[in-house]
């Protein structure tokens, strides 16, 4: 959590959260005045696979927590490891880390305990359940799995090997959305009939970028940058971060991106972790999922990342907005931290620490994998939860996509009478270590 956080507003919130609305607190070490030096030989150590502008922020985070030290850093890209590897020497004040090309052969070091990966979406689940065979515990960036079968496939391989997940949708460790979370479900809204999660606008392109000259492998490994995706000519675009909004490369259709999230919220504001919605109805600027019980799921559409907002939501609670509506009342949050709720009776138990840490912040979730590490305890958005926000969010995306209603199976993880849908479920595999470059 902020340092700007006063230990005093952390207990109180997290005996308002316990005590009263039933919800438990995660709260960091810094937060509770616990920090204290820790031997080398019981620190966890950690390697990061893939160290672009999302895993250098989580990194700055990690780096700052005692007990955890940083060995390695792979990337595909010979400017982002160096510039991993002087990140991570700078803070320690050494020359120690070491750079690898090749993320397997980080994964063959013993002395390596968990992963960070942070790639882009198609190598998630590949990197994470690779990392679970190697012995690792691992640390993955949203969204975890490019289908639904790459989401199931990577809850099996944690659930048989025991090791330890943590899924990058942090913000159920923010104290705004614990705090939203924890009204909804502690009945003084009445009934929840509706929540709403924020999604960019879908998005499905499947053309190609102009060809140009490969690097060398050592520059950029393209081969092993395409990894499991259809292989296409090198375009300096896609490994600078424009592989986002093509299909080979993205997640339902960019649903993911913020829905892996918001989706996430909603489905544990309803305590509903292990299931997902039975109907998913695409519409103009959003998609109705329909729960057994009744209750909605719409995946309300922004028009641009940052731009326009829908009318549903408050723009100054920033991004990543969620809402949840009762019989008696609702409550909205957003990544600024920020708290709406009604009926106004409700306003004034509003803890002011609630509205301090912002929804970017990774620390306290960062906190809960590496505390789950040592203690072999389930994290807060471990396998099987990151399995069914994200098969939701997939479902919806496919209804999306074939532009129809579509009914779904929760036990099953399939649409029982639409074969097209079921298609979109997987994708075929290109062998991601041919040494030829295909």
């Amino acid at each position: 959590m902020s340092q700007k956080t006063h230990r005093r507003d952390f207990l109180k919130w997290g005996a308002l959260g316990t005590s009263i609305l039933g919800i438990p607190q995660f709260l960091p070490a810094t937060a509770l005045g616990l920090e204290k030096a820790v031997p080398p030989s019981e620190k966890i150590t950690l390697g990061v696979i893939g160290i672009g502008p999302r895993a250098t922020y989580d990194l700055n985070a990690i780096l700052k927590l005692p007990d955890v030290k940083c060995l390695a850093i792979a990337d595909v890209q010979a400017r982002r490891r160096e510039a991993g590897k002087r990140l991570v020497d700078e803070f320690y004040g050494n020359q120690d880390c070491a750079v690898y090309r090749d993320f397997r052969e980080l994964l063959g070091r013993p002395d390596i305990d968990t992963v960070l990966i942070a790639t882009g979406d198609r190598w998630h689940a590949p990197a994470s359940i690779m990392a679970a065979e190697a012995g690792k515990d691992v640390y993955s960036e949203k969204p975890c799995g490019i289908t639904i079968a790459k989401c199931q496939q990577l809850a099996e391989t944690f659930q048989r090997t025991k090791r330890i997940f943590q899924a990058g949708t942090q913000r159920r460790s923010v104290p705004n959305f614990q705090y939203a979370v924890a009204l909804a479900q502690s009945g003084k809204l009445g009934k929840i009939h509706t929540v709403y999660a924020s999604v960019y606008e879908p998005q499905l392109e499947n053309g190609w970028l102009p060809r140009e000259q490969t690097p060398p492998r050592d520059v950029v490994d393209w081969n092993l940058w395409l990894g499991p995706a259809p292989w296409r000519p090198y375009n300096h675009t896609y490994v600078d971060g424009g592989w986002r909004g093509y299909f080979d490369f993205d997640s339902g259709a960019r649903l993911l991106d913020w829905g892996a999230h918001t989706v996430d919220l909603c489905q544990w504001a309803l305590k509903a972790d292990n299931t997902v919605p039975v109907r998913y109805v695409p519409e103009k600027d959003r998609i109705v999922c329909h729960y057994a019980d009744g209750v909605k799921l719409i995946l309300d559409f922004l028009k641009t990342p940052f731009g326009d907002r829908s009318p549903k939501f408050i723009t100054r609670l920033g991004t990543c907005p969620v809402r949840f509506v009762g019989d008696e009342g609702w409550v909205e949050t957003g990544d600024e931290g920020g708290i709406e709720v009604q009926p106004e009776s409700l306003k004034k138990e509003l803890p002011e620490a609630v509205t301090r840490v912002k929804g970017l912040d990774v620390s306290a979730h960062a906190r809960n994998f590496f505390d789950c590490v040592r203690s072999r305890e389930k994290t807060v958005t471990n396998e099987m939860i990151m399995r069914r926000s994200h098969v939701a969010c997939h479902a919806a995306a496919i209804a999306w996509i074939l532009n129809r209603e579509l009914r779904f199976d929760p036990e099953k993880e399939r649409f029982p009478d639409d074969e097209e849908a079921n298609l979109l479920c997987a994708r075929p595999e290109r062998n991601p270590w041919s040494e030829t470059g295909v």
